[in-house]
């Protein structure tokens, strides 16, 4: 690599840096004594957070108010009021300094976010009645919530909610299709700021109960070094076969993904190694960088985690999370595996081959000298999976025993290579209270998703909720169909301007329930967990959508390709996720409803991986050679009856019980595929020979 490609690819990877960093919520770099401020409420407000997970009792809606209060501080002290500069007012776009008129508003915004506690006697009795300073800090609180929301997320959520807030008083003069009885300023206030209906609903006590642990466990657990021992485990592991750095990257952000839960992120902790390795073996520009956005944006979905939202499906469906886990598990592995087998694809394709092995660092060391990283995990799985722990004192036990990893891996690392202990000490203490900064940055953007999205739910709970039923059910035509269609598309439009736990609350309030229903009017029995992860898997696939995903962004910065194309072409890799919603909707097995045989899940997840490969070949038009047009229908019949035996043994009068008879049938169409394309198998040249 000569002196300018090297600089471009540092260009790149600041860029992409810094995308992460905004997303991650480091947006002001004060200097001087200032710059301590953020991570220090940062610090005391994840020792809150920890305190309330094992010996602090508050009641829930003291909890809620003070994790809106610490969300506000972090807000307002950290991101300026606009970008850039606006009217010569330097000061309001500020970002080497914190302004006190930022200092004033982050007060008084805490303040009327816990007002709610300090005067929860007098709130309480008041509530359906409010008085005037019930009111005046209640708009306060809603103004400035909606202003934070802008700062950290961006204007679309704003916006939206400010919609719905004008539609509960505008309603009556709406015309009558859409026509609402309106409410009253008493009401609205009541139900939005002082009740647990509104701003301080369930998607608030989820981000403030068990959220905040895990994006903190994550964040501790990358400032460890985590995300690089990951990769260069997966490339031990995958690097050495045909297109292995592609291989890599998706195991990787997977491993990755699944204690992050952001995409760009992960992108930059697996795509700084795996990036420049594709492109190394041959991959070109666009598709190393579609690759990683497809498999860091999967990671999401990925258990035992899976983000924020997933937390609140259970709060929202009322089971146990790791009903939860279970509903997710073969999609999202299903998902994974078929991801794995396009880069095959890919690199059959392109006639690409794996890097040698003695270029690649052995596994076993690689996988014994990172093994301590792996303690916490398994601890966290132990809480969740065997002894059944509320996810929140599961994470609580994660994070001690992390930060007892933190505090001692550089010392023993000092000690073993002989080097001095007290610094080595010193930092694996700064690497914990910063690890724990990070968190609490990395939280805020849920926090204030949460709130936000929490006034449009309160909204439609005045009594919208019938309304819009109404509508979403009118627009569809009563057609299941239809309507899962328009809320993919509805979810894929939203979830650009929205991150993925504010797109699902959102669908989820608006859409969830029609499902159900419509499905149940048209004959199908749709679980509410099934409509759920439906908005769920969409809100996810929206963070690569073009022309916003900024995870496309992220990524084409690394690989210095365009990002529009590069977007289009990860979005083109994800659409074998997209189908899975459509197929679990109407085959529940997939999400393992009612199915407590782990012979009959392996069963149903094998299957489901094989539709998947089948489905991803017709799109990517090739299997083991190039498709023919009369091959894509039967890879497509391969796919349907794999993943809708129950449909297809209806179709030919078989009993509902013995719908698995039909998996041999789709297995042999698979196989006639591949005997069609075996003569065309392209020749692997071999390898040309020493000279002597």
């Amino acid at each position: 690599m000569n002196l300018l490609e090297a600089e471009r690819v540092d260009e790149g990877l600041e860029e992409a840096r810094r995308l992460a960093e905004e997303e991650a919520g480091i947006s002001r770099k004060p200097k001087g004594p200032s710059k301590y401020v953020i991570p220090a409420i940062g610090v005391i407000w994840c020792f809150f957070q920890l305190s309330i997970a094992s010996w602090l009792i508050l009641d829930t809606v003291f909890i809620r108010a003070i994790h809106l209060g610490f969300a506000f501080l972090m807000v307002f002290l950290n991101y300026p009021l606009f970008k850039k500069t606006r009217w010569g007012l330097k000061f309001l776009s500020a970002k080497d300094k914190i302004p006190l008129l930022d200092y004033v508003v982050a007060i008084v915004a805490c303040f009327s976010a816990v007002y709610v506690a300090v005067d929860y006697a007098g709130v309480t009795s008041r509530y359906g009645a409010p008085i005037l300073r019930d009111i005046v800090i209640g708009m306060v609180l809603l103004v400035l919530l909606l202003e934070a929301s802008r700062r950290v997320i961006g204007p679309a959520l704003s916006i939206i909610a400010i919609f719905f807030c004008a539609y509960a008083f505008l309603g009556p003069y709406m015309p009558d299709v859409i026509s609402f009885k309106g409410v009253s300023l008493n009401r609205f206030v009541g139900q939005i700021t002082m009740s647990t209906e509104g701003i301080y609903g369930i998607p608030l006590d989820v981000s403030a109960t068990i959220v905040f642990l895990f994006v903190l466990f994550g964040s501790m657990l990358e400032k460890a070094g985590a995300g690089e021992y990951f990769i260069k485990l997966a490339l031990s592991l995958l690097g050495g076969f045909k297109g292995g750095p592609a291989k890599a990257a998706v195991l990787g952000s997977g491993l990755t993904g699944m204690v992050n839960g952001s995409s760009i992120a992960n992108i930059v902790t697996t795509g700084t190694f795996t990036i420049p390795l594709m492109k190394k073996v041959g991959y070109p520009p666009k598709k190393a960088a579609a690759v990683e956005v497809a498999a860091s944006t999967d990671g999401q979905i990925a258990p035992p985690i899976m983000g924020a939202a997933a937390f609140i499906i259970a709060e929202y469906v009322n089971v146990p999370y790791i009903e939860v886990i279970k509903a997710a598990a073969v999609p999202a592995f299903a998902s994974y595996a078929a991801l794995l087998y396009i880069t095959h694809i890919e690199a059959s394709k392109l006639g690409l081959k794996g890097i040698p092995r003695s270029e690649l660092p052995p596994f076993f060391n690689t996988l014994l000298r990172g093994l301590h990283y792996l303690i916490p995990l398994f601890v966290l799985l132990f809480e969740l999976i065997v002894l059944r722990h509320s996810p929140e004192l599961s994470a609580f036990h994660a994070v001690w025993i992390l930060a007892l990893v933190m505090l001692f891996q550089h010392p023993v690392r000092a000690y073993l290579r002989k080097d001095p202990i007290i610094p080595a000490i010193k930092k694996s203490i700064t690497d914990i209270f910063t690890g724990m900064a990070n968190g609490a940055r990395n939280m805020c953007t849920v926090a204030l998703a949460t709130a936000a999205a929490g006034i449009i739910v309160g909204v439609v709970a005045m009594g919208l909720g019938q309304l819009i039923t109404e509508i979403v059910g009118a627009l569809s035509g009563d057609n299941v169909y239809l309507l899962l269609v328009i809320t993919a598309f509805a979810s894929l439009i939203i979830g650009m301007g929205l991150p993925t736990t504010a797109t699902y609350i959102v669908m989820a309030s608006l859409t969830a329930p029609v499902i159900v229903q419509v499905g149940g009017d048209m004959g199908f029995v749709v679980p509410i967990m099934a409509a759920h992860l439906f908005c769920f898997f969409f809100g996810i696939l929206a963070d690569d959508t073009p022309p916003v995903g900024l995870a496309a962004y992220a990524a084409a910065a690394i690989a210095k390709s365009p990002p529009i194309p590069t977007g289009i072409q990860g979005f083109m890799y994800d659409i074998r996720t997209a189908i899975l919603p459509f197929m679990f909707i109407f085959n529940a097995d997939l999400i393992l409803y009612k199915i407590n045989s782990w012979t009959q899940a392996f069963l149903i997840f094998a299957m489901a991986c094989i539709g998947n490969f089948a489905f991803a070949s017709a799109t990517q038009n090739w299997f083991v050679a190039k498709n023919r047009f009369y091959e894509i229908p039967l890879l497509l019949a391969v796919t349907i009856v794999l993943m809708r035996p129950g449909a297809v043994a209806g179709w030919f009068g078989v009993p509902h019980g013995e719908r698995y008879w039909m998996y041999p049938i789709g297995l042999a169409l698979f196989g006639l595929v591949y005997l069609l394309q075996r003569p065309r198998i392209p020749k692997i040249p071999a390898p040309a020979k020493a000279e002597a």
